[in-house]
């Protein structure tokens, strides 16, 4: 058992309070025992996980409270939790495969003056088109291919039937169609 701290109260104690909801407690554990923990997985390798092992190992003690039983101190405890989380990070790495970004080129797809100009054109192109179609039609069109409304929407929003609404889609296309593919 871990003598008491400043506080006054042991680890067991302190174990005690957390489990009837003393928030407290565990705060009060997580101090005491920190730099300990923390040193413990520098020296076992570490790096620059630290930290987050450093909370990590908390994280899995507290919730896996229940299960201390008293046979070793807390802080024998919390280090064993420690170096499963390290041999977990360390298992991880093993199987990432890192490439260096600075040994390939990325493209930059923005750099693509010819794409960027025919883009710009084709929408130029479909703009026009658009304006050559009849109110109903570019409605109809536009609802459908830019909204996707089904044409029960577009009729109630158009006052017409959906069959109508079709019929204004498919020639709407069709239109589209002759003009933009000459």
């Amino acid at each position: 058992m871990a003598p008491a701290g400043p506080e006054g109260r042991t680890d067991a104690e302190l174990i005690a309070a957390w489990r009837v909801g003393d928030e407290g407690a565990a705060a009060d554990l997580v101090r005491r025992h920190t730099a300990a923990v923390a040193r413990f997985l520098a020296a076992a390798g570490a790096g620059d996980d630290l930290d987050d092992l450093v909370q990590e190992t908390f994280f899995r003690a507290f919730r896996r409270i229940k299960s201390f039983r008293g046979d070793a101190t807390f802080r024998t405890w919390v280090m064993a939790i420690g170096s499963n989380a390290l041999k977990d990070v360390q298992r991880t790495r093993k199987r990432r495969v890192v490439v260096s970004i600075d040994d390939h080129e990325i493209p930059d797809d923005a750099a693509d003056p010819h794409g960027e100009a025919v883009g710009r054109e084709l929408e130029r192109r479909m703009r026009a088109a658009v304006e050559t179609l009849t109110r109903l039609q570019r409605d109809v069109f536009l609802m459908r291919a830019q909204q996707g409304a089904s044409y029960e929407e577009i009729a109630a929003v158009l006052g017409t039937t959906p069959g109508a609404a079709r019929v204004h889609y498919h020639h709407a296309v069709k239109r589209l169609k002759e003009v933009l593919d000459p």
